[in-house]
């Protein structure tokens, strides 16, 4: 063994742990170093459901080690506000718009889910339940959010836009400077009037790429002044629908 190797061997950083264990959770950590920052941060995602740690340059794993040891009561404190994962699992009952659906299978049933008098019908292997009531869900998501677009578009005399699902954390919806609008799938599973909101909002935005004043007025019309209502309950209830599908 020759010296070098001895020597880069003994400083060398312990790593990081890539989870924090917390009142039996298992929370994922995510590191990153910022040039901008000037002290170790943490920071709770309760839509994702981990830590973040900010370091500044030169901050040793030893440190921020530490310092993440230091944190954990205010760690715990965060984590055990977080939802509880809903898994989509047979006897699950989900929320879908202004109602909820159970969720109902049988390895003979036909595969692709299928809603009827509440209930959603899965078949085929067990494995596969959360990817077949996932996927229908997105179907569904993009049906109705092309017909609230659609119709709202057609009030403000503007074709149907095109729209495309995803499943972000950091927002609802966006439009893109040509008017394409974008959505989070999980929306479907959010009251009618918040889904109904959120599209009223990027609808208008095709008309005003800006949060002035022109724009709050076309959007509270086309949201029949459901706006606020809907961002409060966001607030308050959005995170949980990020726990939903999750184990």
């Amino acid at each position: 063994m020759s010296l070098a190797f001895l020597r880069r061997t003994l400083s060398r950083q312990p790593a990081l742990p890539d989870v924090v264990e917390v009142d039996g959770r298992t929370v994922p950590l995510r590191v990153r170093v910022s040039p901008r920052a000037r002290r170790m941060t943490l920071r709770a995602d309760a839509a994702l459901g981990c830590i973040g740690l900010t370091l500044p340059h030169g901050v040793s794993h030893r440190r921020a080690a530490a310092f993440l040891e230091s944190q954990r009561p205010w760690i715990a404190a965060c984590t055990r506000k977080w939802p509880s994962p809903q898994p989509f699992e047979p006897g699950a009952c989900i929320p879908y718009g202004d109602t909820a659906l159970r969720i109902e299978w049988r390895a003979d049933l036909p595969r692709t889910a299928r809603l009827e008098d509440g209930v959603l019908y899965v078949g085929g292997p067990a494995e596969m339940i959360p990817r077949r009531v996932e996927t229908w869900l997105r179907r569904e998501a993009l049906r109705l959010l092309a017909e609230d677009c659609a119709a709202l578009a057609a009030a403000i005399g503007r074709p149907p836009p095109p729209i495309r699902l995803g499943d972000t954390t950091g927002r609802w919806g966006s439009c893109s400077s040509r008017g394409a609008l974008a959505f989070s799938w999980r929306l479907v599973m959010a009251p009618e009037f918040v889904r109904h909101a959120v599209a009223a909002h990027e609808v208008a935005h095709i008309v005003h790429h800006n949060h002035g004043p022109e724009f709050h007025a076309l959007c509270s019309r086309l949201s029949g002044a459901t706006a606020r209502k809907a961002t409060r309950w966001l607030a308050a209830h959005g995170a949980a629908l990020h726990w939903i599908g999750r184990r």
